[in-house]
């Protein structure tokens, strides 16, 4: 983001971080969605469709997740190191929530 506008709006800069966990959250949004538009459909025809893009959405998400887990942003394996990542996420938001 350009430091003026970060400036002005006193936002901070957005890193790849959170740019990745914010496409990998809208992910597991999407799961979910189709999952329950799937057992609500009526016709085979649509069920198929939805099951399709449910698969495209479910490939996506390992795409976004093994980017993550290879840059270090995301240790869905480790509990503990993941736990203190969102702690200090969740710290930052607060500072800048407070201003």
């Amino acid at each position: 983001m350009n430091q003026l506008i970060e400036k002005i709006t006193g936002m901070a800069p957005l890193t790849d971080q959170v740019i990745a966990t914010d496409i990998l959250m809208a992910a597991k949004a999407e799961i979910k969605s189709y999952a329950l538009a799937i057992t609500e459909t009526a016709t085979p025809g649509v069920r198929n469709t939805l099951t399709m893009q449910l698969d495209e959405v479910i490939t996506f998400h390992e795409q976004i997740s093994t980017y993550m887990i290879n840059n270090g942003f995301y240790h869905p394996h480790d509990t503990k190191k993941q736990l203190e990542i969102d702690r200090k996420i969740t710290e930052t938001a607060l500072r800048l929530a407070k201003g």
